[in-house]
C-alpha cells in the first residue's frame, strides 16, 4: 500500500512507465494493442520455448515424484485425455524451472524469448506488475503454437506488421486503472484493449470461462455497456474442459473477501454472475481513452463507438456459493491451465486478425 494520497499513486505509475519506456522507447510511436493477463501464457504461446524444451520436460516428470503430473503423462500418452499437449507442456516448464533440475533454463528461456521480439520488463520501483512489450514483425511463424497457425500468409502479415503487444501481469481495482490511463498517455495508437483474469461465478464451475458485456463498478459505482469483443462461439474451440458462458453481467468489487452469502445472493437475483476486481477500473480508463472527460461516477455508461475493440474474458477460480470450492481452499493449479490458455489464444487469434485486415489495407 502506499500512503494513501493519489498523487503518491500516479507518482507511483510514472515510476513503472518510466522504466519500460527507457528500455522500448519506440512505444511512443508504434500502434499497440494493450493486454491485461500473466506473465507466462502469452510469452508461451508465441515463444515456444517449452514446446523446443519437450525432451528436457518429459525427462523431468518421468522423474519427478509429482503423481499427478506421471498421471496426466501417462494418460495423454494413452491419448485417453482431452486435455492438449501443449497446455501441458506449459504447466510443466513453470515446475521444472522451480526445481534444481531447470532453475537455469529461466535465462535461456529469457534469451531465446529476446531473440523473437519477446522483451520482458521487470519492474525496478513501486508496482510489482511485469511487463512484456512483443514485435510481431519479429515473431517465428515456426514457433508459435499450432493452434494460433491458421495459413501461411500470416507468417508475410507479421513481418509487415508494426504494432506491438504490451502484456502485464494484470493489476487490481484501481492499479489497473492507473496503469491504462498511464499507457494511452504516451502510446501513439491503441488498437485493442484485452482483459483476462480471475473471476468467482455464481453459476459455473472452477475452469469455466466468464464473458461479460455488462460491468457494475463498485469504485465508480458505475454501470459499464460495451460491446465485448468475444463470444462463446470464439473462444470454445481453445476449450477442452469446462463451458463458456458469454452474455454475462459481472460485478467488480473492492475486495473478496468483503462478500459473504447474503449479499452474492441479491447479486445473483439482480442478475450478476462474474465476481471480480478488475474489469470496473479498467472500462473506466477505456471511457476517458475515448471521451473529452474524467468518467462519470453512479450512472449508466453505455461504450459504443469506441476506436478500438475490447474484449475481456474470465476463468472461474472460485464457486463461493459452493462450500471448500475456492482459492481460499487450495490453489486452481492444473484446472486452470485449459481456461488460461483457451482465453490466451482468442486473444492472440482476435490481435493476428485484426492484423490481417490492417496491413491488407
Amino acid at each position: 500500500l502506499l500512503n494513501g494520497s493519489l498523487s503518491e499513486y500516479r507518482k507511483a505509475t510514472r515510476i513503472w512507465w518510466d522504466t519500460i519506456e527507457s528500455v522500448i522507447p519506440s512505444l511512443l510511436e508504434r500502434p499497440v494493442y494493450f493486454i491485461s493477463s500473466n506473465p507466462h501464457s502469452i510469452p508461451n504461446l508465441l515463444s515456444g520455448f517449452a514446446l523446443m524444451s519437450k525432451p528436457d520436460l518429459i525427462n523431468f516428470i518421468e522423474n519427478s515424484s509429482d503423481q499427478t503430473l506421471r498421471s496426466e503423462w501417462d494418460c495423454l500418452q494413452q491419448s485417453e485425455c482431452a486435455t492438449s499437449i501443449e497446455n501441458f507442456l506449459y504447466y510443466v516448464l513453470k515446475k521444472y524451472q522451480q526445481s534444481s533440475f531447470g532453475i537455469n533454463s529461466v535465462e535461456r528461456q529469457s534469451q531465446h524469448e529476446g531473440s523473437f521480439g519477446i522483451h520482458r520488463i521487470h519492474p525496478q520501483h513501486s508496482f510489482d506488475v511485469e511487463t512484456q512489450v512483443i514485435e510481431l514483425q519479429k515473431l517465428d511463424m515456426d514457433h508459435l503454437d499450432p493452434r494460433l497457425v491458421s495459413d501461411t500468409t500470416m507468417k508475410e502479415i507479421l513481418r509487415q506488421s508494426d504494432a506491438l503487444i504490451f502484456n502485464i501481469d494484470y493489476p487490481l481495482g484501481l492499479g489497473a486503472y492507473n496503469i491504462l490511463i498511464k499507457i494511452a498517455e504516451h502510446v501513439s495508437d491503441i488498437l485493442g484493449v484485452y482483459i483476462m483474469g480471475k473471476s468467482a461465478t455464481l453459476n459455473g464451475v472452477r475452469g469455466d470461462i466468464m464473458i461479460p458485456n455488462v460491468v457494475q463498478d463498485e469504485h465508480s459505482q458505475n454501470t459499464y455497456l460495451f460491446n465485448n469483443c468475444f463470444t462463446a462461439s470464439t473462444v470454445t474451440p481453445f476449450l477442452n474442459y469446462g463451458t463458456v458462458l458469454d452474455n454475462q453481467k459481472a460485478l467488480t468489487v473492492l475486495g473478496t473477501f468483503l462478500q459473504n452469502s447474503k449479499l452474492m445472493d441479491v447479486m445473483y437475483r439482480e442478475g450478476y454472475t462474474d465476481i471480480e476486481m478488475e474489469a470496473g477500473p479498467y472500462l473506466s480508463a477505456i471511457y476517458e481513452m475515448s471521451r473529452p472527460k474524467r468518467h462519470p461516477v453512479n450512472e449508466i455508461v453505455n461504450l459504443q463507438g469506441l476506436s478500438f475493440e475490447v474484449g475481456i474474458l474470465h476463468y472461474v477460480s472460485d464457486t463461493p456459493m459452493s462450500k471448500g470450492k475456492n482459492l481460499g481452499a487450495g490453489a486452481l493449479s492444473y484446472e486452470g491451465v485449459d481456461s488460461t490458455y483457451a482465453s490466451s489464444l482468442s486473444i492472440l487469434s482476435r490481435i493476428f486478425e485484426l492484423e490481417r485486415l490492417r496491413v491488407k489495407r
